[in-house]
């Protein structure tokens, strides 16, 4: 969180803001914002020019940023969410769906500011679905605290402008700070903002696509954005216990299954080319100097 040791304001009675950056790219992470302050400091917060991040430049963004961090009666936090987690939720067996995941980032981060002992009073969310189930959601959660969630609240409210800011700033620094894991690959830099309409972001993912192993961990490929690509792309099977999956009707419990919902079709190779021979195997395999075991103990 943004103040280590709990100022003395805090005991007071405080409202905080709460905005997201990144919810529609398909690259990098997804990265919820928060702002809070003694609910009498309103009206100077609203004398300090924040406004909704989108409407500002990168440069004057990055100014009211160190402006609010040096602020002593302001606090502020972030939950950065990585385009893995992102992926995994939206894919696993019981799947978490985009709002679900937004919302459990917003409430943790009101879970986070009470428990370092800040007495909220008042806590304003731009809304992710339908505004009124998400205030039950919200006020159920913690009874305590009165929320208003509302559309354009970036725009409405001050405080959730400047956590538009702490929220838009730490993507971007996200972003221009992320270390590539599949340097071996010469994996370029040049993807562009990162949306799916973005020709340079299409282009990135057109080059850097992977018929087996798919995209580098910067893409969200549970995204429909990725789903295209994917067209020539490995056919990948694994076996699966039966008792997990109904329905199973082969002899040793064990069930095939098709790994289709990212879209890896069509596409075959012979097992030797991707083995420890050397010759035609996978360059993921080769740049990490894996071989493939078939003999254990």
């Amino acid at each position: 969180m943004g103040a280590v040791p709990l100022p003395e304001w805090a005991s007071e009675p405080c409202i905080m803001g709460i905005d997201e950056a990144g919810r529609g790219p398909v690259l990098g992470p997804m990265v919820y914002g928060c702002l809070y302050c003694r609910l009498s400091y309103q009206q100077t917060l609203s004398s300090l020019n924040f406004a909704d991040s989108k409407t500002l430049k990168e440069e004057k963004r990055e100014e009211l940023f160190e402006n609010l961090k040096s602020d002593p009666s302001l606090g502020w936090g972030v939950d950065v969410i990585d385009p893995r987690d992102l992926s995994a939720k939206m894919l696993q067996r019981d799947k978490i769906n985009l709002n679900e995941i937004s919302h459990n980032s917003a409430m943790g981060l009101v879970r986070r500011v009470l428990d370092l002992g800040v007495f909220l009073t008042e806590v304003y969310v731009d809304t992710v679905g339908d505004a009124d189930k998400y205030r039950e959601k919200l006020s159920a959660r913690f009874p305590g605290v009165k929320f208003v969630v509302s559309k354009k609240a970036d725009s409405l409210y001050p405080v959730v402008s400047g956590a538009s800011i702490v929220a838009k700033v730490t993507r971007d620094r996200s972003l221009r700070d992320w270390v590539l894991d599949e340097t071996a690959q010469n994996i370029t830099r040049n993807f562009g903002s990162g949306y799916p309409g973005d020709p340079d972001t299409k282009a990135w993912l057109e080059k850097n696509k992977h018929p087996l192993f798919g995209f580098p961990t910067l893409v969200r490929f549970s995204w429909g954005t990725c789903t295209p690509y994917f067209k020539d792309c490995i056919q990948v099977l694994w076996e699966c216990d039966k008792d997990e999956e109904e329905g199973s009707t082969a002899s040793n419990g064990k069930k095939q299954l098709k790994l289709s919902s990212v879209g890896f079709t069509g596409y075959k190779r012979k097992i030797e080319d991707i083995e420890s021979s050397g010759k035609g195997r996978c360059k993921f395999f080769q740049t990490r100097k894996l071989e493939l075991v078939t003999k254990f103990g």
